[in-house]
């Protein structure tokens, strides 16, 4: 395949940190009422739970992931992804929203227009910044009947993932020569004055952007708890992450080279502000090794780790 013709189709899942899983859990599963679809361990580190919320089938472009670690709390700065938005389907779920997160006293803003959205940012009690953003086509997720949100006001997938950098060129050029993304348009943010770039994947829309504000004079960031560790693009399927692969080794771009996770294959590389971009693709999926219907209700461990079950398990708190 011509790798100049490659297009990542949006964002496929973001993964942050936090220091208390069991808070983290009830936090996105009932507050957010999202779906716990995978209770697995950092295949990289199996001290540390790897917790997916998504919607109901764990659809790509709508997990949000945790890794615990016992870690201090974020210095926020650039160089880091500093606002995560979860798409919601209309004006009325913002309202809606609004109205949830004040009565259970949930650190929020006023809902306000960015970049011509409809937007309400609010974070988690760690300190992760989020934000429900209106997608005015929702029609990748798959709402869950579980949930504790009626299904009108779900969650419906991550937004545009906002990055801070203190030097806009190469992480321009990377977002565009490499990836092959499409600068769009501007905003100026109404809090910081900082300029924001917007880049557009595929199709285009809130679930295939990243915004790139730009901070010179912020200090550099450093990850912790309430942070986030990685964002990752979506290649729809393999012989495209062979592709992609082949790719960053034309423009002599140090990777981890491909990754097999089990539920997606990885591409691991950092942009030149520092920040960790990962290439996954859509396919297997989380129903690889779990019926639909008890996604993220036992700890599933890869074929390549069942063997140290009783080990990992042993090491792991109950979530609840």
């Amino acid at each position: 395949m011509d790798t100049t013709s490659l297009q990542l189709s949006g964002i496929h899942h973001l993964t942050a940190i936090t220091a208390q899983a069991s808070r983290n859990h009830a936090f996105y599963t009932r507050t957010l009422g999202m779906r716990l679809v995978k209770k697995t361990v950092n295949q990289d580190d199996v001290s540390a739970y790897h917790l997916f919320y998504a919607d109901a089938k764990g659809t790509p472009g709508t997990d949000l992931t945790f890794f615990e670690w016992p870690a201090p709390p974020e210095r926020r700065g650039a160089g880091s992804i500093v606002r995560t938005a979860l798409r919601v389907a209309g004006d009325e779920a913002i309202d809606w929203w609004a109205r949830r997160l004040e009565e259970l006293e949930v650190r929020h803003d006023e809902p306000a227009i960015r970049d011509g959205r409809l937007t309400l940012d609010f974070e988690d009690p760690e300190g992760q910044r989020l934000g429900f953003v209106v997608d005015p086509d929702p029609e990748e997720a798959e709402t869950w009947e579980k949930s504790s949100v009626p299904s009108a006001y779900q969650v419906r997938g991550l937004g545009p993932v906002t990055l801070s950098v203190r030097d806009y060129v190469p992480t321009n050029l990377i977002l565009t020569n490499l990836l092959n993304m499409r600068r769009v348009r501007e905003y100026v943010l109404s809090r910081s004055g900082a300029e924001v770039h917007v880049f557009s994947m595929g199709k285009g829309g809130p679930s295939a952007e990243v915004h790139v504000a730009v901070e010179p004079d912020s200090p550099p960031a450093r990850q912790g708890a309430g942070g986030v560790h990685h964002v990752a693009f979506r290649v729809p399927a393999f012989e495209e992450h062979d592709s992609w692969n082949r790719r960053l080794n034309e423009f002599h771009v140090p990777s981890s080279g491909p990754v097999d996770r089990f539920y997606f294959r990885s591409l691991y590389f950092r942009e030149p502000n520092g920040i960790l971009f990962e290439l996954a693709t859509d396919e297997p999926g989380f129903s690889a090794d779990e019926p639909l219907e008890s996604l993220g209700e036992s700890l599933a461990l890869p074929p390549f780790l069942e063997e140290r079950r009783k080990e990992i398990e042993a090491n792991l708190k109950p979530l609840r």
